[in-house]
């Protein structure tokens, strides 16, 4: 009896196991995708008044290597090469490793990357609004698409409105010393 619990046991691990490693083996993200997804699953947008210049702030949130010295969700950020249109970054975040591409990086005014994590796809944009005031207005939108994504919706939405509010809030604070 004992064996045979362990053999659908072992059988029940190997089709989960191959259902998973399929689902990610033939799963196609766009790859050049630079466009807010508003078709996919998960989607948020946040914004955030930054009492300091579009030019630092930018700055700051252009200096990839710098990342988890002011924001703790994110682990481990290393950038390959310049920050500019074309190069990539790997990255840790929610427990999830990240390789991201840079497709736009417009000095002081807007940063867009996108990017595959186990079973999703991730559209990040953000963007600098220098204000009359001297202040900058900064907007995210992010859109998560992919299978995991689709059979853990509640979760990701959750996470990711969570990840986006602590994100924006540790950037004002280090633009703001």
């Amino acid at each position: 009896m004992v064996r045979k619990i362990l053999y659908i046991t072992i059988a029940v691990l190997v089709a989960v196991t191959t259902l998973i490693a399929g689902l990610e083996i033939f799963s196609s993200y766009p790859n050049e995708a630079i466009v807010y997804n508003t078709e996919a699953p998960v989607q948020s947008v946040k914004s955030v008044i930054v009492h300091a210049s579009a030019k630092k702030t930018w700055t700051i949130m252009s200096d990839v290597n710098q990342w988890e010295t002011w924001e703790s969700d994110n682990k481990n950020p290393v950038l390959k090469g310049a920050f500019k249109s074309g190069n990539s970054f790997t990255w840790k975040s929610n427990g999830l490793s990240i390789h991201s591409t840079i497709k736009i990086a417009e000095p002081y005014s807007k940063i867009a990357w996108s990017g595959p994590a186990f079973g999703c796809f991730a559209i990040h944009i953000w963007t600098f609004t220098q204000l009359p005031n001297g202040n900058t207005r900064v907007d995210v939108r992010e859109s998560m698409e992919g299978w995991l994504v689709s059979v853990m919706t509640h979760t990701f939405q959750t996470g990711l409105d969570a990840s986006l509010d602590k994100w924006l809030s540790a950037l004002k604070s280090r633009a703001e010393k």
